[in-house]
C-alpha cells in the first residue's frame, strides 16, 4: 500500500500537473498509455494493464483506465470500466484532489450522468489547466454529446497557458482546432490544425480537423489532395477508419462511386463481427448516403446489418442506434428495427440518464424517419424530419456527420413531390456548400419537379461545372 504521506510531497506528470503515487516508473507508464489515445496509436488499455500489474496501488493508473473506455460508448466495455472505477474507490485514500475529481467524473459516467461527468473534468481543468487528460476527455465526450461551444470553449479557456514547451501541445492545438471547425471559424481552425501537424506530421486528429473544415467548405479536390498526402501516417492509425469515411465524402461529392465503393471494401468494411462499434458507424454512414443517391450497393448491406444485430437493444447511445437503424431498414429486417424501436420506448418511459434525452428527441424521430424512407414513405419521413430539423446536435457527433438528417430531409421531400419544401432546403444546402455538385443537382431536381425546365437546366450546368477537368 502506498505511504498517505506522500501526498505532501506529491510527484507530477510531465506537464507538471500532481499525482500521488512517486513511481517514476508508473507515471512514465501512464505517459505511454496516454500517447496512445492521444496519437492513436497502440492499445492504450494494454499498456496501463501492464502498468497496474506492477503497480496495482497506482490509482491515476486506474482512473485513466476507466476515463479511456467511456469514449467508447459501447455496453461490451462496461464491467471493465466499472472493475477501474471500483479499484480506484478502494484507493481513495491515497488520492490528491485532482485524482479526486477524475473519480467523481467516472462515477458520474458509470451512473449515466454524462454532463455531470463532464462537468467533474471541467472542475478538475480549472484546477489544473495542465491537465491534458482532463481536457481531452471533456473535449471529446462534448463531441459525443453535441456539445457545439462547449468543445471548443473548454480548450480556448486554458489555450493562452499552453506553448510548444509543454510536452503535448500539438494535440492541444488538434483539439482547439476541431472545436473552432465546428464553430464556423474556418480559417483559424485551419490554422492550427496546420500548426499541430507542422509540428507532429503524424496527428490523425489535426488531420481530421483539417480534413473536417476542407468538407464544410466543400473543398472536394484540395481535401482529397490533403487527404493523400498524410496518408502514410493517418493510415496506419486506430483512427483511420474515420478518416478513410473522411475522404470517400469527397469522392461521392464529386460523383466518383466506384471510388467510394473500393474506399468501402478495402477500409471501412470490417472483418470482425466484434470490432468497434466506430467501424460499422462510419460504414452505416456511407451507404446510407449511397442509398440516398440510389447507387446499388449490392450486399453490402446485409453483411452491415448482421453485424449491428448484437447490439440493437443496447439504449446506451442514441447516435449508434440511429446508425444501426440505417442497416435494418435498408437490408429490410423489419424483425431487428421492430426489437431497436420497442427498446429504446421502452427505455426512454423507465430510464433517466443522460441518453434519454438524446433518444427521445433525436434518436428515436430519425430512426422512425429512417423506417419511412425505406418502406417509401417519404411524405411521413418529411413529416417526422421537419420539425427536429434544428435539434440534430442533440444526437451528438459532428456536423458533417449530422448532415445526413438534413440530406435525408431533402431526398424525402423530393420523392414525396414536395418540390416547394425541396427547393427551400437545397438551396440552403447551396448557400453553405456552393461547390457541392450533389447540391446543385438536388436544385436542379427541385426546379424540375416544379415545371421549370430552364431553371433546372442552368443548376445542372452549375454543377457539372463544378467537376475536375
Amino acid at each position: 500500500m502506498v505511504d498517505t504521506a506522500i501526498r505532501t510531497n506529491p510527484a507530477t506528470d510531465a506537464r507538471g500537473v500532481p499525482i500521488s503515487y512517486p513511481e517514476p516508473g508508473a507515471i512514465a507508464g501512464l505517459e505511454r498509455a496516454h500517447e496512445c489515445t492521444l496519437a492513436f496509436r497502440g492499445d492504450a488499455i494494454a499498456v496501463i494493464d501492464g502498468v497496474l500489474a506492477e503497480h496495482p496501488d497506482f490509482i491515476m493508473g486506474h482512473l485513466f483506465r476507466a476515463a479511456w473506455l467511456t469514449q467508447a460508448m459501447e455496453t461490451r466495455i462496461y464491467d471493465t470500466m466499472v472493475d477501474s472505477v471500483r479499484a480506484a474507490q478502494n484507493l481513495i485514500h491515497t488520492a490528491n484532489e485532482r485524482e479526486r475529481g477524475h473519480l467523481k467524473a467516472v462515477q458520474a459516467w458509470i451512473a449515466g450522468d454524462f454532463f455531470g461527468a463532464v462537468q467533474a473534468w471541467e472542475a478538475v481543468l480549472s484546477a489544473y489547466p495542465l491537465d491534458l487528460l482532463a481536457l481531452q476527455l471533456v473535449h471529446l465526450t462534448d463531441v459525443l454529446l453535441g456539445d457545439v461551444v462547449g468543445q471548443r470553449d473548454c480548450v480556448a479557456r486554458v489555450f493562452n497557458l499552453w506553448d510548444e514547451s509543454l510536452p503535448g501541445y500539438e494535440f492541444v492545438l488538434g483539439f482547439y482546432s476541431f472545436g473552432l471547425e465546428e464553430n464556423n471559424d474556418y480559417a483559424r481552425a485551419e490554422e492550427l490544425g496546420r500548426r499541430a501537424l507542422a509540428l507532429r506530421p503524424d496527428n490523425p486528429y489535426a488531420v481530421h480537423a483539417v480534413g473536417h473544415v476542407m468538407e464544410m467548405q466543400g473543398r472536394h479536390a484540395g481535401g482529397i489532395r490533403f487527404m493523400n498526402d498524410y496518408m502514410a501516417s493517418w493510415a496506419t492509425s486506430n483512427f483511420a477508419n474515420h478518416l478513410w469515411w473522411h475522404l470517400s465524402l469527397f469522392h461521392l461529392d464529386l460523383g466518383d462511386y466506384p471510388r467510394v465503393l473500393d474506399i468501402y471494401d478495402n477500409h471501412l468494411r470490417s472483418k470482425d463481427p466484434n470490432g468497434e462499434k466506430y467501424e460499422e458507424l462510419d460504414a452505416a454512414a456511407l451507404l446510407w448516403r449511397l442509398k440516398l443517391l440510389e447507387v446499388d450497393v449490392g450486399s453490402r448491406w446485409r453483411e452491415l446489418s448482421r453485424k449491428w444485430e448484437p447490439s440493437a437493444q443496447d439504449t446506451l447511445y442514441a447516435f449508434n442506434d440511429v446508425h444501426a437503424m440505417m442497416a435494418f431498414v435498408a437490408d429490410g429486417r423489419d424483425d431487428a428495427a421492430w426489437a431497436l424501436l420497442s427498446a429504446n420506448e421502452r427505455y426512454v418511459e423507465s430510464a433517466s440518464d443522460a441518453n434519454v434525452a438524446m433518444s427521445r428527441e433525436m434518436g428515436i424521430p430519425f430512426c422512425l424517419a429512417l423506417q419511412d424512407f425505406a418502406k417509401g414513405r417519404y411524405g411521413e419521413c418529411v413529416d417526422r424530419l421537419l420539425p427536429v430539423r434544428y435539434r440534430t446536435y442533440r444526437l451528438g457527433g459532428s456536423f458533417a456527420q449530422r448532415d445526413v438528417i438534413g440530406w435525408t430531409l431533402l431526398e424525402a421531400a423530393l420523392r414525396a413531390g414536395r418540390h416547394d419544401l425541396a427547393l427551400g432546403l437545397a438551396n440552403e444546402r447551396v448557400e453553405l456548400k456552393p461547390t457541392s455538385i450533389q447540391n446543385w443537382r438536388a436544385v436542379a431536381r427541385a426546379w424540375r419537379g416544379k415545371g421549370d425546365q430552364a431553371r433546372a437546366e442552368r443548376a445542372e450546368a452549375r454543377g457539372r461545372a463544378l467537376l475536375p477537368v
